[in-house]
């Protein structure tokens, strides 16, 4: 059911000083800040040669990233990514397997444009698993 992994995301402190990590020491080629408001967040995706890096920053006070940055005030992974020939599949056999989506249970479009589901953390192995349709 799930394809290549799409990016792993990490949330972080500061946008601007996770950038310049992974644009200046690393020499990776970094997004410009894109800010997604829907979803609490403004993101910069860095990219590498297989995957992606999402840099996550908190956008607004009810951001859903803020908790786990006041749990974890330097950041961390906070999610990885799949892709998935056709979400709402995905998301029917899933839950007939007894995983929880979060959330309505409703893709909502991700920073690529495009439908994404989150998958609770407990059904997989502690890890948010976020799904993107390709």
């Amino acid at each position: 059911m799930i394809g290549r992994l799409n990016h792993v995301a990490i949330v972080v402190p500061d946008l601007a000083a996770g950038t310049a990590i992974y644009r200046d020491t690393l020499g990776a080629s970094v997004s410009a800040p894109q800010a997604l408001p829907e979803h609490g967040v403004t993101v910069v995706f860095v990219e590498l040669p297989n995957t992606k890096i999402e840099l996550l920053e908190v956008l607004g006070e009810n951001s859903p990233v803020a908790p786990f940055l006041e749990r974890n005030p330097s950041g961390g992974i906070h999610h990885v990514c799949y892709e998935v020939e056709e979400i709402i599949a995905a998301r029917d056999r899933l839950k007939a397997d007894g995983a929880r989506v979060l959330g309505d249970g409703e893709p909502k479009t991700g920073a690529h444009g495009k439908p994404v589901l989150f998958l609770h953390p407990k059904d997989f192995c502690g890890t948010l698993v976020e799904l993107e349709q390709i």
